[in-house]
């Protein structure tokens, strides 16, 4: 019987100096276990049996708090090596080194949880009791600073998954493929060079000798110095966690391709059935009885504890998405494969490829194929649902709707008693609040670390052609009443594929991410907007607090001093403080959009309509980085404005979507004054100039409002319409890069509304 060995390590202190891995690896543990056994130079038998026990064991899961990096720190300090300045404390001047420190911060009331898993055996139990005990020594884990204390336990394994599914914080979890991020771990022959590195330590430092006979002393010898020799080092395994599943995509053909949408769990039972019928033929016999054991909990789940969740293979019907005009129908099958399944990748490969179910026709005996299955030359499909390439995103939306708990459930109406006990208001919002806590709960079941911000739940699809969630209930073992579509906004980026709720294994809950321009970062104000505000004043303060993060980031994450300066891309300004004037737009402009309230940043080749150089994608990646956690705004007599961070859908937004028509949001501040001798046609001339500059088609410019101000320049609100339909963002003018003569879609605004 399976067991599972539990250390819990609690630090006093929020932070670890350890460097450079986070979480503490393993091997740290171990080594901590081993300080903290030892009685002085030696090591108890006993300890020396369970530790010998412990390196033995395959590598554990690893659960650790949310932590971030701290402010970096460099300190000049002695190198501990006295003897090298001949123990003379005076000179230790000369042997200072730099010591870098920066410490990983988290919540100290969030524990370090390791999992070891063992099987019962003779002994184990006495082992793990022991490890237990010297649990309980530990004093110290990272650098001699981080001081902590450990409790060890011994559970069963679903005991161990509760344990797993309450902790506050990201799980690691070794995997045997390559690709994810390697932690070191003990294993045998670990706690012998523990040992040895130990004995060296005391035998580092031996005098140099030199013979000086003398007459009376022919044995006479002097001493010339002293000599260091390097201990050698820990011996540990490389383990890689956290590697990205295998993801096969197949098309689907045969005479009910493609697939009904509404019948996607009918397709992903029968596709199940046929690959463990395959994969079971394959290993039959009794060299291969070992994966034939696992097939059934591999694929089906039948005999699957919960801990095999995270090991499962998932089939994933993929419908057709990314344009209106296409019927959301199923042509392609994703299958994806944990790094940690038991089943090799090979072997999943093959039982999919080619899998077919047939029918033969009873009057002429023919026979086809229902569907089949084939490997996809053409992955592009996968980007709509950002799998590959993988695609952050905060926003997602649900294709087929999340099959929630019963406590989740709403109350079914007899359609001959509908009118009669018709709903009210406090009913229906009680009903989608227990939904919305169903839906938080089915991301931490899913394993996604990332926590809601708003969670939006109805029987209606959010996007054009697809369907309710009523008719997915048919020939499964929900009932429609637990079925939701769901719209979530989760406070930092994931990718896909992301499957929620209790039918992610027959395909429901697929979510896909809002489609934005990439190159946009966006954040809604949720509080703290007076009812009069200035955009200038706004769009300032959020380039001050862009600037200032970045610099942080950039000092903390990546080394940079500050008197190396930031980049012109994110300042406008060149090292040597001028204002840049490279003739194109090389640096982010900051907007506020006052309509739907939301804080806008775009990036250079958005402005330009290009695409962005590597330079440009490596700095965007920082700006990314650097406004994660962006969640509030010191804007001066704006008030202090609370953020969450959002996504422009660029086929929605009023401000992205194609349009012939265009009209100003902001004032447009004209480039330079044209001697027309009137102020409209000044005005109307520079817009004319910047369109063309921009690329944009023929235009005609309708000048609505002219403002020229003594001492301001000539500005105003203009309407452009283009010979054909351009897409946005328009932001023109010399105010641009602060969010002046930012253009907006007139038809969205007088066909549809807001954006």
């Amino acid at each position: 019987m399976t067991r599972t060995l539990l250390l819990t390590v609690r630090f006093h202190e929020g932070r670890y100096h350890g460097m450079p891995d986070w979480p503490p690896s393993p091997a740290r543990l171990f080594q901590a276990l081993v300080a903290g056994a030892a009685l002085g130079n030696d090591l108890p038998q006993e300890g020396i049996a369970a530790l010998y026990w412990l390196e033995a064991l395959d590598a554990p899961c690893v659960a650790a708090p949310a932590a971030r990096r701290g402010a970096s720190l460099t300190s000049y300090v002695p190198n501990n090596d006295l003897d090298t300045a001949l123990g003379d404390a005076r000179r230790t001047a000369k042997i200072r080194t730099p010591k870098f420190i920066q410490p990983w911060l988290f919540d100290a009331d969030t524990s370090l949880l390791y999992f070891w898993s063992f099987d019962e055996a003779t002994g184990s139990d006495h082992h793990a009791d022991c490890v237990c005990a010297i649990a309980q020594r530990l004093y110290q884990l990272g650098r001699g600073i981080d001081m902590a204390w450990a409790v060890g336990e011994v559970l069963r394994p679903e005991e161990a998954e509760v344990r797993l599914a309450e902790h506050q914080g990201p799980v690691h979890r070794p995997t045997h493929e390559h690709g994810g991020a390697t932690l070191a771990c003990p294993a045998p022959g670990s706690l012998d060079s523990l040992m040895a590195r130990h004995a060296a330590n005391e035998r580092r430092f031996s005098s140099i000798v030199e013979a000086a006979p003398t007459a009376r002393e022919p044995a006479r010898t002097r001493v010339m110095g002293s000599a260091f020799s390097q201990a050698p080092k820990g011996r540990f395994r490389q383990v890689a966690y956290d590697c990205p599943p295998t993801c096969l995509l197949f098309d689907l053909s045969g005479a009910r391709a493609p697939w009904s949408l509404s019948r996607t769990a009918e397709l992903v039972e029968t596709i199940r059935d046929a690959a463990a019928a395959k994969l079971r033929a394959a290993y039959a016999g009794a060299e291969r009885a070992t994966e034939a054991a696992g097939v059934e909990p591999t694929f089906i789940g039948r005999g699957a504890t919960s801990a095999d969740k995270a090991s499962r293979i998932r089939i994933i019907p993929l419908p057709s998405i990314g344009s209106p005009h296409v019927t959301r129908a199923i042509r392609r099958v994703l299958v994806e494969a944990p790094a940690n399944c038991p089943i090799p990748t090979d072997d999943v490969a093959w039982t999919f490829s080619g899998l077919f179910a047939e029918k033969s026709d009873l009057e002429t005996g023919e026979v086809s194929d229902i569907w089949r299955l084939t490997p996809a030359d053409d992955r592009k499909m996968l980007a709509h649902y950002g799998v590959d390439p993988p695609s952050l995103a905060t926003l997602w939306r649900s294709v087929t709707p999340l099959a929630l708990p019963n406590g989740a459930r709403r109350r079914r109406i007899e359609p001959a008693r509908q009118k009669q006990e018709a709903k009210g208001g406090v009913e229906r919002a009680g009903e989608e609040s227990q939904a919305a806590a169903a839906v938080i709960a089915a991301l931490r079941h899913a394993g996604i670390q990332a926590a809601a911000k708003t969670v939006s739940v109805q029987r209606e699809p959010f996007a054009a052609r697809e369907m309710r969630a009523e008719p997915f209930a048919a020939g499964t073992r929900f009932a429609k009443e637990q079925l939701w579509h769901v719209e979530l906004q989760l406070d930092r980026s994931v990718s896909g594929p992301m499957l929620l709720g209790d039918g992610r294994y027959l395909g429901l809950g697929l979510m896909a991410p809002v489609r934005s321009q990439p190159g946009i970062l966006a954040f809604r104000i949720v509080d703290g907007l007076g009812a009069s505000v200035d955009w200038a004043t706004i769009t300032h303060a959020l380039r001050r607090a862009v600037i200032s993060r970045v610099q942080y980031y950039l000092e903390t994450e990546q080394g940079v001093r500050r008197s190396e300066g930031l980049p012109v891309f994110f300042t406008g300004h060149t090292s040597d403080g001028s204002v840049a004037r490279s003739g194109g737009d090389v640096h982010i402009a900051h907007v506020f959009d006052e309509r739907t309230r939301h804080l806008l940043i775009f990036a250079p080749h958005c402005l330009e309509r290009r695409k962005p150089d590597r330079t440009e994608q490596k700095l965007l990646e920082i700006l990314e980085a650097a406004l994660t956690g962006f969640d509030e705004l010191r804007a001066g007599k704006a008030g202090l404005l609370k953020l969450q961070p959002d996504q422009i859908d660029a086929e929605v937004s009023r401000l992205t979507r194609s349009s012939r028509v265009w009209q100003s949001a902001t004032p447009y501040s004209v480039n330079r004054h044209h001697k027309l001798g009137d102020a409209a046609a000044a005005l109307r001339a520079d817009v004319s100039e910047s369109c063309r500059l921009l690329g944009l088609p023929a235009v005609q410019v309708t000048v609505l409002v002219v403002d020229a101000l003594a001492g301001q320049g000539l500005s105003g609100q203009v309407r452009l319409s283009f010979s054909r339909a351009v897409g946005g963002p328009i932001l023109i003018g010399r105010q641009r890069h602060f969010g002046g003569g930012l253009f907006e879609s007139v038809d969205q605004i007088a066909g549809m509304g807001e954006a």
